[in-house]
């Protein structure tokens, strides 16, 4: 029966590794998202893998040569116990490929709603039902607002899903 296994790669080898994986036959998947990149006072969107260093192939170890997987250039090994190939748990991988969008990038979260200035209500956590201003981005679960603190502006990070627009 086949199942779902992870497979270390080299760092920032996971897509050589699928290539290499899928020519010799094997089903693979590597979730990938967008992610921010920020470099020289600009910011871009990339795909980036959601697991950095490792993927999965699905396989049955009883009929499968699943050793050959620790020779494939780009991975590492296929992450074993007890000299045995470890499977995921069902409908793991099923959930990640679920959440993917048309163009084939994993969804992670809330996107970011709120625009540069609008001010917004932390509902929960340490900052709760402070009132401040949306400032910026981190990454899709994350953001940046500014709140009045001891009579000066502080920038804050906190969960999108902590936030709600103020009236």
């Amino acid at each position: 029966m086949k199942q779902w296994f992870v497979v270390q790669t080299h760092a920032r080898g996971e897509s050589l590794a699928r290539e290499n994986l899928l020519r010799q036959g094997y089903e693979v998947y590597l979730p990938l998202y967008l992610k921010r990149h920020r470099h020289a006072r600009r910011t871009d969107w990339i795909k980036g893998p959601l697991f950095p260093r490792y993927l999965f192939v699905l396989l049955d170890p009883e009929t499968t040569p699943w050793r050959a997987i620790n020779s494939t250039i780009g991975a590492q090994y296929i992450v074993c116990f007890d000299g045995r190939p470890a499977p995921m748990p069902e409908g793991i991988i099923e959930e990640i490929i679920a959440r993917e969008d048309d163009k084939g990038m994993v969804y992670t979260g809330s996107k970011v709603t709120f625009n540069r200035g609008e001010a917004v209500r932390v509902m929960s956590g340490a900052m709760a039902c402070q009132t401040g201003l949306f400032d910026c981005a981190v990454d899709d679960e994350r953001v940046f607002i500014l709140l009045n603190l001891l009579g000066r502006q502080v920038r804050v990070k906190v969960s999108c899903e902590q936030l709600m627009a103020s009236a």
